[in-house]
């Protein structure tokens, strides 16, 4: 018993410390060395891109509005996994509540009431959040693409631009692609959460697997950029 009590109160926080750290870690990396990470790259170009853009090229503002789709379809996909894995989950926890006393070896950490619930509560709020950043990152994104042709030189529009201020719509696409990214990497650290069912010990495992993965995905090993490039995500 003192086994399982220790798999469960050690294993389980240090596999959410290290999803949570390692977010951290990027996110600093990001705002400090945005070159090095990938996602702040991508940022970079986006402005340079959006800049670009306000020459008043219409082919350009039309390939702004075909670019968009991708990452539309890709927050869509994001949104209808967390919702349809919500669902199931809710589905699955009476009878995982039901049959929790088949679950008898150490492997599986705890299987007390509490627990069980904590279990399942935990994944589900990583991903009713995942779905909530996913839909908030989706209408930011429809609103960019009227925006991003709206907003082009010469056009009425009010709030597209102010004195010292990004444009209104490079704000709003911004918006979209940092919610589509919460949205996502919500639903990667959900993923970990649901092995908990399985004992703290394939979470752990996980959680390791998920950090090496999106490490190779998220940093590119570039050399740092200048004092000009830093500030310019800030």
């Amino acid at each position: 018993m003192a086994m399982v009590s220790c798999s469960d109160t050690v294993l389980v926080p240090l596999s959410l410390f290290v999803m949570v750290g390692y977010h951290a870690y990027l996110w600093h990396s990001i705002k400090t060395k945005p070159s090095t990470t990938t996602i702040g790259a991508d940022a970079l170009k986006r402005k340079s891109w959006f800049t670009a853009l306000h020459s008043g090229d219409d082919k350009k503002g039309m390939l702004a509005v075909q670019s968009l789709r991708n990452t539309l379809m890709v927050t869509i996909l994001t949104a209808t996994i967390a919702a349809l894995v919500t669902v199931a989950l809710a589905a699955l926890t009476n009878n995982a509540f039901i049959a929790r006393g088949l679950f008898t070896s150490p492997f599986f950490g705890s299987t007390s009431s509490k627990t069980v619930v904590l279990k399942y509560g935990s994944a589900s709020v990583f991903l009713a959040a995942s779905f909530l950043c996913s839909s908030l990152g989706l209408g930011f994104l429809v609103d960019a693409n009227y925006l991003v042709n709206a907003c082009l030189p010469g056009s009425s529009v009010p709030n597209c631009s102010g004195n010292g201020r990004r444009p209104y719509a490079q704000a709003v696409f911004e918006r979209g692609f940092l919610m589509a990214l919460f949205g996502n990497r919500l639903l990667c650290l959900a993923f970990p959460v649901l092995t908990w069912m399985f004992g703290p010990v394939p979470l752990a495992l996980s959680s390791g697997a998920l950090v090496w993965v999106l490490y190779e995905l998220d940093f590119t090993g570039s050399r740092p950029p200048t004092v000009s490039t830093r500030r310019s995500l800030i």
